[in-house]
């Protein structure tokens, strides 16, 4: 064989190992979203399925107190990221047309609608209109492959300092952590240990509730709503050394109160992870009093729902909104914000108090929301449906 023989010879095989690299990448790329690094802005790598399309119509209905000279509402909006895809419809108000100032705070990025009424006369209406697709997440963590960094990055610091209004981190916690988990094994069990601990010891209440993500609500009450079982988590989480982020977002179907929030943390290789400890619990309290199921149905379902929290799980009917505790505003409200829900809203500098519809013993608001979503296929709430808790590769 001739240099020029050889030559070519060797170019084509060139070629061949190459395009095989691009082929494994691009397979790798359609099955994680992106290759892990220890980073807080890393993406969902979780696997994606299911995705559904809503067409979101929302709308916040404000009455101002009587001659208030301002009324400033912030409107959260949802951007697209690996685990949900927007496109952007309309914002209007109503009677007042108001245009909207658009910006992201500058913390955790979060994105929202600016209104600010002037004078307003008797309520006042904000409607979003906007597509949204919507992926149920998949992590299937493995204990055994969950890996511990001993040095953080600096980009970490704000999901594990504590702050000074939701996710609280000081001594009374970490005596509660030591009861909770006084041998140390790894930070994921350890946490895993945590949720489950909540499970049992703490009580889902609309009425008792702090409706800000208040993990010293749960620390001395026991009890609360999912914000504040998810920032007490996350207080715990931290602790451990576990980054944590509480994520408030919109259950895309009929309910009372739309909003509701889940538990987030960085779990390497995993990445960012998605806990519904609240949810869960409230599935397995359905299961274990069904006159349906047998004992050892209610005992094989608990364990799945159990499996299905540990493993990371997101539902495809739930959309992010909000992410992260305790951040200023653009422009500047009244004070920091502790969470945002499904909007924050002040007349002349003072906050307008947050509605709980679920609470069957308040009877007035300020402000109220009203929703409609159409979903371009049949959906159900994984939460309440049994039919979805399968068994974890």
């Amino acid at each position: 064989m001739n240099s020029s023989h050889r030559s070519f010879r060797g170019i084509l095989l060139f070629v061949v190992v190459m395009l095989n690299v691009v082929a494994a990448i691009r397979t790798y790329g359609q099955e994680n979203t992106t290759p892990f690094s220890i980073d807080p802005e890393l993406p969902y790598i979780a696997e994606r399925s299911n995705a559904v399309t809503y067409d979101v119509d929302f709308s916040i209905v404000v009455t101002p107190p009587y001659k208030a000279q301002k009324l400033q509402v912030w409107l959260p909006m949802p951007t697209t990221d690996a685990a949900q895809e927007v496109t952007e419809g309309s914002l209007s108000s109503f009677p007042m047309s108001v245009e909207p100032a658009i910006a992201a705070e500058p913390v955790y990025g979060n994105k929202f609608a600016y209104f600010e009424f002037k004078s307003p006369q008797g309520a006042q209406v904000i409607r979003h209109q906007f597509k949204i697709k919507a992926w149920e997440l998949n992590w299937r963590i493995d204990p055994s492959k969950v890996e511990t960094v001993l040095k953080w990055p600096k980009g970490f610091a704000k999901y594990q300092q504590g702050d000074s209004q939701s996710v609280i981190v000081d001594e009374r916690f970490e005596t509660v952590l030591n009861e909770i988990v006084p041998q140390r094994t790894n930070p994921f069990q350890d946490f895993g240990g945590v949720m489950d601990w909540v499970q049992s010891n703490v009580v889902y209440d609309h009425h008792d509730a702090s409706l800000k993500a208040d993990s010293e609500h749960v620390l001395t009450k026991r009890r609360g709503h999912c914000s504040d079982y998810h920032s007490f988590c996350a207080s715990l989480g931290r602790e451990l050394g576990v980054p944590t982020r509480v994520a408030y977002g919109i259950n895309a179907f009929p309910k009372n109160s739309p909003s509701h929030c889940k538990l987030e943390a960085f779990i390497p290789p995993y990445g960012w992870v998605s806990f519904d400890v609240s949810e869960t619990q409230k599935l397995i309290a359905e299961i274990k009093k069904s006159l349906s199921l047998n004992e050892q149905e209610r005992s094989d379902r608990t364990h799945l729902a159990m499996a299905r929290l540990m493993s990371g799980f997101r539902d495809n009917t739930w959309f992010l909104q909000t992410r992260g505790t305790d951040y200023d505003l653009v422009p500047k409200a009244s004070k920091r914000v502790p969470v945002v829900r499904t909007a924050w809203i002040e007349a002349d500098g003072v906050p307008l108090a947050e509605p709980d519809p679920a609470d069957e013993s308040a009877k007035g608001y300020s402000w109220m929301t009203v929703h409609e979503y159409r979903s371009d296929n049949k959906v159900t709430y994984p939460f309440d449906d049994w039919r979805t808790l399968k068994s974890t590769p």
